[in-house]
């Protein structure tokens, strides 16, 4: 990219530059998940609203469809060790027949041996470097691998998160969603984190419909954007899923002009990429790496609760687009202000575009 060309991407990411103080990147969960603090902010309307996520159920449009990812987080952090008795800390990606996809935090070069400690049996060569992807050729049939990493993996939770006092055991628990169900995430949906089952449970009394779509998160979520990815209009790829179930939910509710609320910003992205222009859902399946930034035109979504995002992150672009850059920086503030947690760990909001008819009226 041309200095021209770099100064306008450093100008991009200034206009999401928001300073987060340290000590609000939340370190735990909160307990009980629904205790966690909301924050309701409605596109034309200059106020907002606080309250906990318990009383979710007061601020939703009537008749809202709740689209929830069901993807599991897999402990994906592997600790190798080198036959020079060195150790290399991994992180899983993705696979294929015979081949595993990781990053490394230490140099490694093809040819190169690496094992679980004290279970030399289990093996990995270095295969070949791309980039920054390293791909391991395992001595043992690959199906095994998730087993591997269910018995030595560690939970990858995110480098922000520095202080926690929870075992392995404990982050297995919290840093996953009450409802995951579907191997192959490498982060949680942190925005369904706040979810417990009786909120769900309350939710379905008051008559708003729950369903489920799969997007399997990878790294690419969080990783700082790239000249590239704003130069091409494109992200990393995920892969997504929806059932059939969920798909005629959906159309029905489209058709009695029910507002459908995706929870998470991998929900938004799974379900604009699903949607055609015609405003319903035409694939089922595939692998997205939709860009949504300020002048998307979203044509499924009408609301959407979502954690406190990262500043400069493709994240924090997809939310600003929804609501608003301008109205996006006053909740921020305001969050600031009355010291709720930010990131996975933290608080949440529930954006709507109006506030005409939502059930605590």
């Amino acid at each position: 990219m041309t200095g021209k060309g770099n100064a306008s991407f450093e100008k991009l990411l200034g206009q999401y530059d928001w300073q987060i103080p340290g000590e609000l990147i939340a370190q735990k969960p909160a307990s009980p998940r629904d205790s966690a603090r909301l924050l309701v902010g409605w596109k034309n309307r200059p106020e907002s609203a606080e309250d906990t996520f318990l009383n979710l159920d007061k601020y939703l449009p009537f008749g809202a469809v709740l689209v929830f990812n069901n993807t599991k987080v897999i402990p994906a952090r592997l600790t190798l060790q080198k036959e020079t008795g060195g150790q290399v800390r991994v992180l899983y990606l993705d696979h294929d027949k015979n081949m595993i996809r990781v990053l490394a935090d230490r140099p490694v070069v093809p040819g190169m041996k690496l094992i679980i400690p004290h279970h030399p049996v289990f093996s990995f060569v270095v295969f070949q470097k791309s980039g920054k992807y390293v791909f391991l050729k395992p001595s043992f049939a690959i199906a095994k691998f998730p087993a591997l990493l269910k018995q030595f993996g560690s939970m990858p939770i995110p480098p922000y998160i520095k202080s926690h006092t929870m075992t392995e055991s404990e982050l297995r628990k919290q840093y996953q969603t009450v409802f995951a169900k579907r191997n192959g995430s490498v982060a949680a949906p942190t925005a369904s984190l706040h979810f417990t089952k009786r909120l769900l449970a309350k939710l379905a009394r008051k008559h708003f419909q729950l369903c489920y779509v799969t997007l399997h998160v990878n790294l690419g979520t969080f990783s700082p954007l790239v000249p590239e990815q704003v130069r091409h209009g494109k992200l990393h790829q995920e892969y997504y899923e929806i059932d059939h179930k969920t798909a005629r939910i959906l159309h029905q509710a489209k058709k009695e002009g029910r507002p459908i609320i995706a929870v998470g910003t991998t929900v938004v992205r799974t379900l604009e990429s699903a949607a055609g222009k015609d405003r319903q859902i035409k694939r089922l399946s595939g692998a997205t790496d939709l860009f949504i930034r300020e002048g998307y035109r979203f044509k499924f979504i009408d609301g959407m609760i979502t954690n406190f995002h990262v500043p400069k992150s493709s994240l924090l672009m997809l939310v600003a687009a929804f609501i608003g850059k301008e109205k996006l920086r006053g909740l921020y503030k305001k969050a600031i202000a009355e010291r709720f947690k930010f990131f996975s760990f933290g608080d949440g909001m529930l954006l709507l575009p109006n506030k005409r008819a939502y059930s605590g009226e």
